[in-house]
């Protein structure tokens, strides 16, 4: 797969202080706003083991699902600052700000940022013996009968129904949404004919593409991607769309420089280790583990985005 542009900017991390008190100095909690079992769990667990091999204290994986994501997040923003909890999440720690306004969960403000961990491609599937074999065919059929397309996704508000959102206001169509309890319904839903479209990562997506029950006909990145070069980038038939997906890891704001520093200096000496890629890879996703300034970049310009799409669709959740 591609790496973006953001992995261009230099790992420039703050000098350690050898004034600092060591750390960690105890066990270091990682909260995941998503339940045991999932992608972003596993590779949370490998970096876990790894954090703790070189760090010589252990890193305990705390799973605190639910609220599309908001609970975990809102639980490492209330911890104190001394890097004794972070968190690892998904892109939505970009949107969740504007599903859930005015509860001081915008991350530029109430988090340290410490790295991008991986990079993770949104993917657009359709039944595989349905009658769209493009994303231009499901253009003209969303045109020719507007709102009679439906998509399904995770649940609303999820970083699935806010891509598909943003793909039906770049592409100027209605589609219309159905939520389900989690990714893996919205795929059976998908295959059993029940809906017309699913917004998902290649995690998510590609065991059921090579298994034959759907089909892939897009990814949601600016550029194609090496893992799937025969795919199109839906760039290329509705200019401007994307949607990153991506995992991070940040603190509560506040943390100390040197823990930013020994943390992502760590993590980025284990992005090129061969089981790190070998797990990242069977996850389908990239690792990147850059360090803080690339994510803090794309927070920048992913909450605004998110906002937008959230308020123009008319997203609520409950």
């Amino acid at each position: 797969m591609q790496r973006r542009v953001f992995l261009s900017a230099p790992l420039a991390l703050p000098a350690l202080s050898r004034a600092q008190p060591a750390w960690p100095d105890r066990s270091v909690r990682i909260v995941i706003p998503f339940g045991a079992g999932g992608p972003i769990d596993n590779i949370g667990r490998l970096l876990a083991e790894h954090l703790k091999d070189r760090l010589g204290q252990p890193f305990v994986i705390d799973n605190r699902p639910g609220a599309g994501g908001s609970i975990g997040i809102r639980t490492v923003i209330q911890a104190p600052p001394d890097g004794a909890t972070i968190l690892l999440t998904s892109a939505s720690l970009a949107s969740v700000p504007a599903l859930y306004p005015n509860q001081g969960l915008d991350p530029r403000t109430a988090m340290t940022p410490v790295s991008l961990v991986a990079d993770v491609p949104t993917a657009m599937v359709v039944r595989a013996e349905g009658p769209f074999r493009s994303v231009a065919d499901v253009l003209a059929a969303a045109r020719a009968k507007p709102g009679t397309l439906t998509y399904g996704s995770g649940g609303a508000g999820s970083s699935n129904h806010l891509s598909g959102a943003l793909f039906a206001s770049a592409a100027g169509v209605e589609l219309s949404h159905i939520s389900y309890r989690g990714a893996a319904p919205a795929m059976t839903a998908l295959y059993a004919g029940e809906i017309d479209i699913v917004f998902a990562s290649t995690v998510e997506t590609l065991p059921h593409v090579r298994g034959g029950r759907v089909r892939l006909l897009g990814v949601a990145t600016p550029t194609r991607i090496a893992a799937l070069p025969e795919t199109p980038a839906i760039a290329e038939i509705v200019p401007g769309y994307v949607a990153l997906n991506w995992y991070a890891i940040a603190g509560p704001r506040g943390l100390p420089p040197a823990i930013v520093a020994k943390l992502a200096e760590t993590l980025g000496n284990l992005r090129d280790l061969p089981d790190v890629q070998a797990r990242f890879a069977a996850a389908g996703t990239v690792p990147l583990l850059t360090g803080p300034q690339p994510l803090a970049a794309l927070l920048e310009s992913d909450v605004p985005k998110w906002q937008r799409v959230v308020t123009d669709a008319g997203i609520r959740v409950e």
